[in-house]
């Protein structure tokens, strides 16, 4: 299991915006997770760790699905607070309401922290974090690709690469922006110089819209032999390469990285012959214990929440996504 986090700290103090101190709690403790798009495979996982977190640790969980509803999170944030929460979780499904989330936890002198996806306050200060570096992982995807289009002697002449992410998202920019510089930076000392065409696909996340997305593409792009498709998750990816797939491209001509390895590792686990190469393994259960570990420590013990805690991640294939711990389901 791939299963640790790098906690970082900064020495000013004032980078992270910090809701009203709370004294200790001493009697029973209700904690809430707030999660955008619940039901992906990633956000149960997360879900189902944090759930054991709190059984371990003797507190009362509340997991709620915000879909990809930004009224709901407010909604359900305010039900939170009515409800006598103790400290919150929330990945918000869109970064624009993060002034006003920190604002209410901060009047409620409730402690929250950010999974997932970065929030800020109104001045642009972040809020407590766990989860993964964006960049960090891009570099990781992008030099995974590269690697593999070098084993398979592919050229840019007749390869171009599909980019599938939430736009307005930034993990997500972060994420496909790092692969894409990654993937150059590795593949510079070619001789023929020439970067790889790259096919940004706005999608919503999902791999069925990932997949409709990139249908409508393809058709518009004859002559392409090869395909290198990563994106802001596995959704996206798994997504690309089905339409790939569906549309006669052979997998020997896919080169498809994925990002999270909960879906990608579905056709390694059939034994399929598929366009899904590899995937940064990351674990939404370690992300979900950890979230809830350093919310207790606040509530109970008074410990401040670090600015931000950084899950480690692995790149897997079909040969080692077992031992490193995948839950392919």
């Amino acid at each position: 299991m791939i299963a640790g986090l790098v906690v970082t700290g900064c020495s000013s103090g004032k980078e992270t915006a910090t809701p009203q101190q709370q004294a200790p709690a001493s009697g029973k403790v209700t904690l809430f997770y707030l999660q955008k798009q619940g039901d992906q495979q990633y956000f149960v996982e997360q879900a189902q760790g944090a759930q054991e977190k709190a059984k371990e640790l003797g507190v009362e969980l509340k997991v709620v699905n915000l879909g990809q509803d930004a009224n709901k999170a407010i909604t359900e944030l305010d039900a939170a607070l009515a409800q006598g929460a103790n400290g919150i979780a929330i990945v918000v499904p869109d970064q624009a309401i993060g002034p006003q989330v920190l604002d209410k936890a901060k009047s409620a002198g409730i402690p929250i922290i950010a999974s997932d996806d970065v929030i800020k306050d109104g001045g642009g200060t972040k809020s407590p974090f766990v989860g993964f570096n964006g960049s960090q992982m891009g570099d990781s995807v992008g030099k995974e690709a590269a690697k593999l289009f070098k084993a398979a002697g592919w050229t840019a002449a007749d390869t171009k690469i599909i980019s599938a992410y939430k736009q307005d998202l930034t993990v997500c920019s972060d994420r496909v922006s790092a692969a894409k510089a990654a993937f150059d930076k590795t593949l510079s000392d070619q001789k023929s110089g020439a970067q790889v065409p790259v096919i940004e696909v706005g999608t919503d996340n999902t791999p069925v819209d990932a997949q409709n997305r990139t249908g409508a593409v393809i058709g518009s792009n004859p002559g392409v032999k090869h395909w290198v498709v990563w994106g802001c998750n596995d959704e996206n990816e798994t997504g690309a390469v089905t339409a790939l797939a569906n549309s006669g491209v052979p997998a020997a001509d896919i080169i498809g990285v994925g990002l999270g390895a909960y879906l990608t590792c579905k056709d390694w686990a059939a034994g399929k012959d598929t366009g899904n190469k590899s995937a940064l393994f990351i674990s939404g259960a370690e992300v979900g214990r950890t979230a809830i570990g350093l919310l207790v420590d606040k509530v109970k013990n008074s410990k401040e929440l670090p600015p931000e805690t950084i899950a480690k991640t692995q790149i897997v294939t079909k040969d080692n996504y077992k031992q490193a711990g995948v839950n392919c389901i």
